[in-house]
This record gives C-alpha cells, sequence and structure tokens, in this order.
C-alpha cells in the first residue's frame, strides 16, 4: 500500500505533526529503515511486538514497519500500571515492545518481569543501557539501505490484537486479521464517501481500536493524509490544526463534541473550516448534542456509528444521504445484523433484542481464551452484548449495554433513555446510571452527575422534581451523586464498573 502511493506520488503529504510533514516517500523510507532494524533483532513473521507509545509518528512507523514483516502489531493502553502491563505483555507473549520515557516508570521491569520479551526499543531515550535495550533513533541511522527480506502476508493472516476491557476479569485480546482491516476500511470509504483529497485529524489515543483502523490506516488506504496532535489537551490545539491544516474529516467521541459546543469558537473557525463530515463513536450522542452540533456547524455533516473492537471495529454508520436522530445508522456493506433474544431467534422489527454481527469484521477470536471466542462467536455470528433494536429501513438503535440493564419488580429500565432525559436539563453536563441492589425491588436506578457551570448549587430534590415530568416514577433515580469528574475511558466512555464497585460499598 505505502510503496505503490509512495511510486505513484512521492512528493504528496501523508503526515502533518507539530509543524514537520513527512511526504509519502519519506515515510516509507523510515518504515522500511525500522522494518529492517526489526528484522536485525530476529523478529519474524508472526512475532507479536507490542505498543506502549505515545501519540506520534513513532507509532505509525511501528504499525507499518512491524506489518511489513508479516509480525503482529499489539498496541496497548498507555494509562494502565505494571501490573496491568504484565499481564497482556505475558498473554500475547511479546517478543519486543517499543515504548517512550514517559512509560519507563511502569514499564522499565517489564523486560525481566516477562519471560518472551527479547527487546525493548525506546522512542526517545533509554532509562537503562544494555543489549536489550536499544534506541529507535540510533537504530533508525544504522540502516539507511535496507534490504529487507521477501515477507508474504495473507489475508486471514493475524494483522493486530486489540485488548478489550470487558466489563470483568482481565482483558482479552481480540485477533483481526488483514482481511478484517481491509473489509473495515473499504466499508468506511464507501460509506463517508471518502477520497485521496480527504485529510484527517488524529488526537484520540492511537492504541484504540476506532482510531487505529478508522484514523490512522484509513488515511493512507485512502493515500490521504492525516495530522496528528499528540495530546488531547490543550483542547484550543484541536481546533486551530482544524482550521489551518484544512481538516475535512474530524472524527471523535461524544465527549470532545461536547466540548466542542461549549468551547468559544471562534467566528472565524465557524466560516472557514474545511470539514465536511463530523463521525462520532465510542459511545452514543445525546439527542441534544446531535441537535446542537446540527445548528452550529451548517455546513457539515454529522454522522455517528457504531462499533466494537471484536468487529475490527466499525459495524455500522448513518449514511450521507439520510440520517435518523439517536440512530447509528445502517451496517456497512457486506455486514449482517441481526437482533435476538437469549435463544438466539431473531425478534420482530422494533423488538429491543441483543444486536448480533455477522460478516468479514468479525475477529477471529480471543487470543488463548477458547471458552470466550465460542461464548461471543456462535455460528459466524458476533454476540455484541448491546441491546438494540431495528427499525423498517434497517437502521439501527442502540439502546443500552446488556450488562447495564436495570431490572426493577420484573419490569427493564434503560439507563441510556434516564440519561438521555438528565441531560436534556440545563444544570447537567454529564449523567450516568447504574444499578443499586435493592431489597425490596430487586435493582434501582441510581446517578452519578457532573454539573453545569453556574448550577453547582442544584438539588438532587430539583433534579428529581424536574425529571418527573418526563419520566415515570419508577425510573427517577433513587440516589443523584454530584461529582467532579465521571470515571472515564481514553475516549471518553463512562467507566460504569468504578461508578457500581462505588455505588455498592
Amino acid at each position: 500500500m505505502l510503496s505503490s502511493v509512495a511510486g505513484e506520488n512521492p512528493s504528496k503529504k501523508a503526515i502533518y505533526i507539530e509543524g514537520k510533514s513527512y511526504t509519502y516517500q519519506q515515510f516509507l523510507n523510515q518504515v522500511d529503515r525500522f522494518a529492517r532494524a526489526l528484522e536485525l533483532i530476529c523478529v519474524h513473521k508472526g512475532d507479536r511486538v507490542a505498543l506502549i507509545c505515545p501519540n506520534g509518528i513513532e507509532f505509525v512507523w511501528s504499525v507499518f514497519a512491524i506489518s511489513k514483516l508479516g509480525a503482529i502489531v499489539v498496541p496497548i493502553n498507555t494509562m494502565l500500571k505494571n501490573e496491568e502491563y504484565r499481564y497482556i505483555l505475558d498473554d500475547c507473549s511479546a517478543k519486543v515492545l517499543i515504548t517512550g520515557s514517559k512509560f519507563a516508570k511502569e514499564v522499565q521491569s517489564l523486560v525481566t518481569e516477562v519471560d518472551s520479551i527479547e527487546r525493548v526499543i525506546w522512542i526517545d531515550q533509554a532509562p537503562t543501557v544494555d543489549a536489550s535495550h536499544l534506541i529507535l533513533e540510533e537504530i533508525l541511522s544504522d540502516h539507511i539501505h535496507p534490504h529487507l527480506s521477501a515477507s508474504s502476508s495473507e489475508l486471514d493472516d493475524t494483522a493486530v490484537i486489540f485488548y478489550t476491557s470487558g466489563t470483568t476479569g482481565n482483558p482479552k485480546g481480540a485477533m483481526i486479521s488483514n482481511r478484517n482491516l481491509f473489509s473495515n476500511l473499504i466499508g468506511a470509504q464507501e460509506r463517508f464517501d471518502l477520497s485521496s483529497r480527504d485529510r484527517f485529524i488524529v488526537y484520540l489515543p492511537m492504541f484504540h481500536s476506532f482510531t487505529f483502523s478508522i484514523m490512522v490506516m484509513l488515511p493512507f488506504f485512502l493515500r490521504g493524509s492525516l495530522v496528528i496532535v499528540p495530546s488531547i489537551l490543550p483542547f484550543s490545539t484541536i481546533i486551530k490544526q482544524t482550521l489551518l491544516k484544512q481538516v475535512t474529516v474530524f472524527m471523535g467521541v461524544p465527549d470532545i463534541y461536547n466540548a466542542l459546543l461549549r468551547a468559544k469558537l471562534p467566528w472565524y473557525f465557524l466560516w472557514f473550516n474545511s470539514v465536511r463530515c463530523f463521525i462520532s463513536g465510542g459511545s452514543a450522542l445525546s439527542e441534544d448534542t446531535l441537535n446542537r452540533f446540527k445548528s452550529v456547524f451548517k455546513r457539515s455533516t454529522m454522522l455517528e456509528g457504531y462499533g466494537l473492537s471484536e468487529c475490527s471495529p466499525a459495524v455500522a454508520v448513518n449514511p450521507f444521504e439520510r440520517q435518523k436522530n439517536l440512530s447509528v445508522g445502517l451496517p456497512l456493506r457486506g455486514y449482517e445484523v441481526k437482533i435476538v433474544n437469549d435463544e438466539m431467534i431473531e425478534l420482530p422489527i422494533g423488538d429491543v433484542g441483543e444486536l448480533i454481527v455477522r460478516g468479514d469484521c468479525v475477529m477471529q477470536g480471543y487470543l488463548n481464551n477458547p471458552e470466550a471466542t465460542c461464548e461471543t462467536i456462535q455460528n459466524g455470528w458476533l454476540r455484541s452484548g448491546d441491546m438494540a433494536k431495528v427499525d423498517e429501513d434497517g437502521y439501527i438503535y442502540i439502546v443500552d449495554r446488556i450488562k447495564d440493564l436495570i431490572i426493577s419488580k420484573g419490569i427493564n429500565i434503560y439507563p441510556r433513555q434516564i440519561e438521555e432525559q438528565m441531560m436534556l436539563l440545563p444544570s447537567i453536563k454529564l449523567a450516568a446510571v447504574i444499578a443499586q441492589t435493592d431489597l425490596h425491588s430487586g435493582e434501582v436506578p441510581i446517578a452519578f452527575i457532573e454539573l453545569e457551570e453556574g448550577f453547582e448549587d442544584t438539588t438532587s430534590t430539583q433534579i428529581k422534581s424536574q425529571l418527573k415530568e418526563h419520566l415515570a416514577a419508577f425510573k427517577i433515580p433513587k440516589t443523584i451523586t454530584v461529582v467532579e469528574s465521571l470515571p472515564k475511558t481514553a475516549t471518553g466512555k463512562v467507566l460504569k464498573r468504578v461508578l457500581k464497585q462505588q455505588g455498592n460499598h
């Protein structure tokens, strides 16, 4: 892919980052050097190379260099601790770890603690000087004229392993093949109507499956360009780079779009930005956010989509020609979805059940975990764990996570409905509703909220009173706890399992 683009248009800009830019030819040269360096330390086809790396050019070099050898990329959450890293590196039998000095405190000891690790490559400076620790700049300068051994990758070879956090237990490694990735890229290109003229901005963590596939790999697949912003803060940098670099495709998560709406955007940004398409994933956008976004960004289209790491990750997105509020759209080309009950029997249109997915996006399985694989993939269908419904046009509506469902006196309560209603109140910035065990009802909803500026004096009694106008009494949260900040994942999704631990103590 890289070689053909560099051959056709070597001077085309591939990446912009912090005042620098790299053409496709320059980028390919560095990838080839890095691939040769990896080959010389005995990285071969099928070996696992782990990345604990910040957003940057080194992350992208690494991905392409590893793939060039037919080895497997294992991008890991950069916010974990030593013990969590050790589990993942052990589980995937990583041969090489590529990381940076900012993570030295948590990862430095891993080379001796994880038997499979033979080398650590530091993208900046090595805290330890010995044969097992290498510095990227030095090994790249040593291999100016690489001569790679031939390595052929097949469509069904594993390309990447995404570790999913899950709701309980240790993370599981979702094995994604080249076929899985390409099916996602082809489907996304078609649905978003993308071309080589498009320019993406990447500021969300690259280790996340959504960012990795749709924000990093897709621009290269299109022969387009990407603008890398190493950190999400300050947020003004993202706004500035979007404008100055004439970004046309802006991908984000609800937390980002809420921040964008709260930001005091200069008039010239609204008039002169080149964004034609905003894409949202990770978790559901509230109806209020969607409506406000449409009123502020009148020249752009907001497309909400849905996916999960086990599906490479994109499954469905709203089409340009017809978006439906609160829907995550239609399945990408070649993918099928059904709504089923506990016995995997398909339900009628409009009924709520579990969303299952079939197609080339479905992972190969969980690494070293055949039991979990069999539970998740049944007769080729992947059980998403999400409750959803489908309308007469085939549009998918995510109702809630199965594990988030609240059953009170035998009645199903969907937290998302309560959260949507709460976030329509002017005082509430963000709401998360979870179940709490109750002697009389089995379970009752309780809420944790972040308040908007200027509403710090709002009481739970006032909020409950406002909700009574819109929700049945059994849906009103029993308690409403105000917090300064809800616990979130790297992409802004609220960590309900953390709230459940707090709520049950």
